[in-house]
Order: structure tokens, then C-alpha cells, then sequence
């Protein structure tokens, strides 16, 4: 049987796949705020945090972070939408987009679809 942490966790990373996948397409308008999420999941902010740190080593906000990251990366190598549209698609004004991106990867949106473009032309 799973502990109630776990479920938790579980939880927030099912919702996590869905609301992202939900901004994405267009289905709801912008990405919550973790408080938001909590109250979907029926806990408490401050629970939800302490969960998932217990269960993961990591505050939520950093999965959330990484997903989107992850999400906004296949955009950029999957498609030949621009930096700023795929930013947009992301609820993102273009130049917090990219500071965004860099901050969490070390380099910036056009640096990795460069990066991208090269390793598929070897």
C-alpha cells in the first residue's frame, strides 16, 4: 500500500503532466502558482511542499521548472516555430523566456536549437 506521502507525490507530478500539457494546447490560460495546485490536490501549501521535499529531496517548484524546461526543449528541436512563439506558447513574454531557459539550462533558447540542429546534422 502506498504512504500517503507518496500518493501526494504521485499526485502532483500526474497533475503536473496534465496542467502543462493543458498550457500547452491552449486549454487553460497560464500555469498556476504551487498554492493553486495544492488546493487542486486538497492539501496544503505548505504540506504539498513538505512532501514532495520529503519524497524527492527537492522543492516542487524545481519539477515544475524541469517539466516545463523539458517540455519547451522538444518544442525547440521538434519544431521551426521561433523562439519567441514557442515562448509565448509557454505563457512566457520572449525575453523572461529565455532568461528563464538559461537560468535552468546554462545556455539560451537559439544556443540550444543550435546545438539541436548540429548534433542531427552529424
Amino acid at each position: 500500500m502506498m504512504k500517503r506521502s507518496e500518493e501526494i507525490t504521485s499526485q502532483y507530478f500526474a497533475f503536473l503532466e496534465k496542467h502543462i500539457q493543458d498550457v500547452i494546447s491552449g486549454a487553460v490560460p497560464e500555469f498556476m502558482e504551487l498554492n493553486e495546485i495544492a488546493v487542486q490536490l486538497a492539501v496544503s501549501h505548505k504540506h504539498l511542499t513538505d512532501t514532495v521535499k520529503k519524497e524527492k529531496k527537492q522543492h516542487p517548484c524545481y519539477f515544475y521548472d524541469q517539466k516545463i524546461i523539458n517540455e519547451a526543449k522538444t518544442m525547440i528541436i521538434g519544431s521551426d516555430r521561433s523562439i519567441a512563439e514557442i515562448a509565448r506558447i509557454f505563457t512566457y513574454d520572449p525575453s523572461n523566456f529565455s532568461k528563464f531557459f538559461k537560468k535552468m539550462t546554462g545556455i539560451t533558447p537559439g544556443e540550444f536549437r543550435k546545438l539541436g540542429s548540429d548534433e542531427k546534422n552529424n
